[in-house]
């Protein structure tokens, strides 16, 4: 089928909750994907900081197949070897030692709540404005942007949202019941707003001397994208409890709730559940996906790779006007521009680039860790373009 066929059979049969660009991918390599016409694009999206790895990538597609002729599925009434091995893995590369496995960051970001509040015996989360933490009625609650939040009421309650960066605000909005404060250390659909210095030591300390959880979502800043394997590994701060998704199978629907020892075993029998919860096949993903990121120096190349992201970005900033701010870690960069970017999105796609567009005015570069030097200016040499016209 061509590009027009897939989109009008999606207008009859699917239920229209995405805003799609008009292409349709058929396949992809590296930090490049074809559309069914043909046409190359360097994938500045990476699935939303899924495709870590980038798309097809040997060591993954080999994992998924070998486990697929093998077992599949078997839901958590059994034990698989997998599901065991990628809990160790975990423990070892992370500040946690017990591991919940579930398919997506929404149901990462509810299994930490519920976690937060069997562990605490208090009801209350506090999270942050401009956040956001995913899209079931409990996770849009959470989210600090009421965009996500109209149309969908009564909201889960139980919530306080404050300033992000603000250690005071969150101060007062402790009270006897909170259990836990829950924070991206980089928000991402926020428009790409890294924390400054000493907030997240500051977040950590309060919530000690308080009693109160600190939970990271790292949905979106899991497994390389800020430089190493974990953004609090980058920022040096434990949290008491980790989220993860997206990256963390290499592309293969997977999400994870990891906690300290203690904390994690206030979870017993029947008190949280997830039938395709770390299933063998996403397991073997995401144990493949790991090694990888290990054995071919992607944390490294996701630094260095990502400062001269960051540095081609801030150039185009002395450059053009038009560009108001470049921020990021390692492989997670905004570029904000002072005016809407989606019209700046269209013309990078129809120049053979991806890239998105959060909060409006900031655009998003999210590239697999496996992107080169030479697709880096690529992108670059077509965005100073795009900027001079509009900027003349």
């Amino acid at each position: 089928m061509n590009t027009s066929e897939i989109m009008g059979l999606d207008k009859e049969y699917v239920m229209q909750t995405y805003g799609r660009q008009p292409i349709a991918l058929k396949k992809g390599r590296g930090a490049v994907v074809w559309d069914v016409e043909g046409r190359s694009y360097i994938d500045c999206v990476a699935g939303i900081a899924v495709n870590n790895l980038g798309h097809a990538h040997p060591r993954l597609v080999e994992a998924i197949t070998r486990q697929a002729g093998k077992l599949i599925h078997t839901s958590n009434l059994y034990y698989t070897e997998e599901q065991v091995k990628l809990s160790e893995r975990l423990a070892q590369i992370s500040p946690h030692g017990k591991a919940f496995f579930c398919n997506s960051g929404a149901e990462a970001n509810e299994g930490a709540i519920k976690l937060a509040r069997k562990y605490t015996g208090k009801g209350e989360i506090i999270t942050m404005k401009n956040s956001f933490h995913g899209r079931t009625i409990t996770t849009i609650t959470a989210t600090g942007q009421e965009k996500y939040q109209k149309g969908f009421g009564p909201l889960t309650p139980g919530f306080k949202h404050v300033p992000y960066a603000d250690v005071n605000a969150v101060a007062e909005a402790i009270t006897t019941d909170t259990a836990a404060v829950l924070v991206e250390p980089v928000q991402g659909e926020g428009g790409v707003i890294v924390p400054p210095n000493g907030y997240l030591e500051e977040l950590k300390k309060l919530c000690h001397e308080k009693g109160v959880l600190l939970i990271f979502d790292e949905v979106q800043t899991g497994f390389g994208r800020t430089g190493e394997m974990f953004a609090s590994q980058t920022f040096k701060v434990a949290p008491d409890i980790t989220t993860l998704a997206k990256a963390i199978a290499g592309g293969f629907p997977m999400g994870a709730v990891l906690a300290s020892a203690e904390v994690g075993s206030a979870f017993q029998p029947g008190d949280h559940a997830a039938t395709f919860g770390g299933g063998p096949l996403a397991c073997a993903a995401a144990l493949a996906s790991i090694e990888t990121i290990e054995c071919e120096g992607l944390l490294r190349k996701s630094r260095e790779y990502g400062k001269y992201f960051h540095d081609g970005l801030c150039q185009l900033r002395e450059e053009h006007g038009i560009v108001e701010d470049v921020r990021g870690v390692g492989m997670m960069l905004g570029m904000e521009l002072s005016m809407p970017c989606a019209n700046i999105v269209n013309e990078m796609r129809e120049k053979g680039v991806l890239v998105n567009c959060a909060a409006d005015v900031v655009l998003r570069f999210v590239p697999p860790l496996v992107i080169t030097r030479e697709e880096i200016d690529t992108v670059i040499n077509i965005l100073d373009e795009i900027l001079a016209r509009i900027s003349d």
